[in-house]
């Protein structure tokens, strides 16, 4: 049975990397108005022997100290103390409830991650990054106040940090600060930004009126059986579960589904009961190896590289081929089974890291050269998650790799993992693909990992924007009390408030899937801009294309422009006056705030604190 320590220890591995980010130089995944709260989280605490007592906010030749004393009251009370008053501005609610959070992790587990990050490339790399953040500091002083840490508290908050730090004075370089803040998960800010673009960009214009004769939200006639089996592929020692979802009388393709990373075979069970009351059968497999069960199974001595196996982006397509040899074998000599699995005409469903063994099922060729080139390029503060978790894909001694498996006809892919995996392969693809991304989603940011690699899918496809969704929200209505549904980290739109989601999910896939039958006309309807819109709700706004709208590609060059590298002299020159720092930010935030943005406010925003020419900071106001 599992407790709720196993449930908190496979969120933290989940996340380790980003949860460790956040300790070393805390930013978050959602920029809080407009500022990296980094410039406040590295700076609370509380005051004993060897522990910082004051902080520093260093800006050109400003100097402005800060009692942590008055911080830690900041975090104890709504009360905000006089020392403080100058920045009321940065200290929203948002910021707040960050520098009071605390994560509870195993210190065991905790230690023996840390231990191997520190020891890797990136490790070095990031602290070195924190460390120019905090000018008196140096990596062997980071390491030594983490592990410290680690030794005495499974409560890892920055109060506790500053509690073990080796300095009584902390100071903070805000002109790196902001450099880094700027660096920090860029692309999940990037899709936030592009929110509007998106919006406007997929909304239907036609004025259509759309008369169904039936509901494809709603559950079908036939009664659905649920059948769990094991198989074993001798050749990999591998033994892969399966739920197989049938009714009495069969039709269609045949439907295999594919979980994500740290996930299992019950995470669509809502979606393949509703294929299944159709007369869809749906077979879901769980993958061994990159399911829970697996990070549960390697929790003592886990390292860095073993949180997601390089194998797994191997094994992952060679099971669903596995699985549909096995199950033509069975078709053929179970009574019960017969004709229930169509293995010549397949629907491939596949969710986060079950999307990249379907494009990858579906033709596209693993590009590892490009991937190993994209991870070292880039910093471990840019990353997603899901770029930490591609990244382990570049350990494969492999240039490329295919998986193509002819018996794919179609393909589902939702909150993709795609990054760079593929390098410029998805054009491989000629099976129509629907692809689901969500503008929330700080997993898989859309831009990186649905919207770029939608651009070159070559042949039939459609995309599906749920405006206001995240990572999660497709998930089974049970998964609200998962790991990563208990996010602090990330906020997930799950449970009651994502219902509107999964009836869009039940509507669109049913769809998607009869363009496969003699139905095919029936439900085209269903597949168009002006029924997609008609199931949004509240927050969320739905939205579809076959094509990403021109306002939309045009915002996605821009975000290609690479970050100027200037001299850290040119840097602090604008940053002299501190109400020129708060002036700045302020109209950061207010960008952020606005329904439109045009380009020109969008290259102000990436690259004003670090552009070489002279103009001023405050040019916003």
């Amino acid at each position: 049975m599992r407790n709720s320590k196993v449930v908190n220890f496979r969120y933290f591995l989940f996340f380790a990397p980003m949860k460790f980010l956040k300790l070393l130089s805390p930013f978050v995944f959602n920029v809080v108005g407009g500022l990296s709260p980094i410039l406040l989280s590295l700076v609370v605490g509380v005051s004993p022997t060897l522990s910082a007592e004051n902080v520093v906010l260093k800006a050109g030749l400003l100097h402005h100290t800060i009692p942590v004393e008055d911080l830690q009251k900041l975090v104890e009370s709504k009360e905000i103390p006089h020392s403080l008053k100058a920045y009321n501005f940065l200290l929203t609610s948002e910021v707040k409830q960050i520098l009071s959070q605390n994560f509870n992790i195993e210190p065991l587990i905790a230690e023996q991650f840390l231990n191997d990050l520190l020891k890797s490339d990136d490790g070095n790399r990031l602290l070195k990054q924190i460390s120019q953040a905090l000018p008196d500091s140096n990596a062997s002083e980071l390491k030594e106040a983490l592990k410290l840490l680690l030794k005495q508290t499974n409560h890892l908050s920055i109060v506790n940090f500053l509690r073990v730090y080796p300095q009584e004075t902390v100071t903070i370089d805000v002109s790196k600060v902001a450099m880094l803040g700027l660096k920090m998960n860029g692309s999940f800010l990037h899709s936030r930004l592009i929110n509007s673009q998106l919006d406007e960009g997929f909304k239907d214009s036609s004025n259509t009126e759309i008369l169904p004769k039936f509901d494809p939200t709603a559950s079908g006639e036939q009664t659905v059986s649920i059948e769990t089996t094991v198989l074993y592929d001798r050749s990999r020692d591998r033994y892969i579960p399966l739920d197989i979802y049938t009714a009495k009388k069969t039709h269609g393709p045949l439907v295999i589904m594919s979980h994500g990373f740290a996930s299992d075979r019950r995470f669509l069970r809502y979606l393949a009961r509703h294929l299944a009351s159709y007369g869809i059968t749906v077979v879901s497999v769980e993958h061994p190896g990159s399911d829970i069960n697996a990070l549960i199974k390697t929790a003592t001595g886990i390292k860095l590289s073993q949180i997601l196996p390089s194998a797994e982006f191997i094994d992952r397509p060679q099971d669903i081929s596995f699985v549909l040899n096995q199950l033509t074998l069975i078709n053929k000599k179970y009574p019960q089974f017969k004709g229930k699995f169509n293995t010549k005409k397949v629907s491939m469903i596949g969710h986060s890291f079950g999307g990249y063994t379907a494009l990858a099922l579906g033709g596209a060729s693993l590009d590892l050269k490009t991937l190993r080139r994209f991870c070292q390029e880039t910093s471990p503060l840019g990353r997603s998650p899901a770029d930490w978790l591609q990244c382990a894909a570049g350990e494969l001694p492999y240039p490329q790799r295919t998986f193509k498996d002819n018996r794919i006809k179609q393909i589902m892919v939702f909150n993709p993992i795609i990054g760079e995996l593929f390098g410029d392969n998805l054009s491989q693809i000629k099976v129509p693909t629907l692809m689901l991304s969500a503008s929330d989603d700080g997993i898989t940011p859309t831009i990186a990992h649905q919207l770029k690699p939608f651009k070159q899918l070559s042949g039939e496809k459609y995309i599906v924007m749920a405006m206001g969704g995240t990572h999660m929200s497709i998930s089974d209505m049970n998964s609200i009390n998962s790991a990563m549904g208990q996010s602090t980290l990330v906020r997930e739109v799950m449970g009651i408030n994502a219902e509107p989601v999964r009836q869009l999910v039940r509507g669109v896939s049913l769809a998607f899937i009869h363009q496969l039958t003699p139905k095919k006309s029936e439900y085209e309807m269903f597949l168009t801009p002006t029924y997609i819109e008609s199931l949004s709700e509240k927050n969320l706004n739905f939205r579809l294309g076959k094509k990403l709208p021109m306002s939309v590609q045009t915002w996605i060059n821009i975000t290609n422009i690479e970050t100027p590298k200037v001299s850290l002299s040119s840097i602090k020159s604008k940053f002299a006056p501190l109400q020129n720092i708060q002036h700045y930010f302020v109209n950061a935030r207010q960008l952020f705030l606005q329904p439109q943005y045009s380009t020109e406010k969008l290259n102000d925003l990436f690259t004003g604190l670090l552009h070489t020419h002279d103009d001023k900071l405050d040019k916003w106001s």
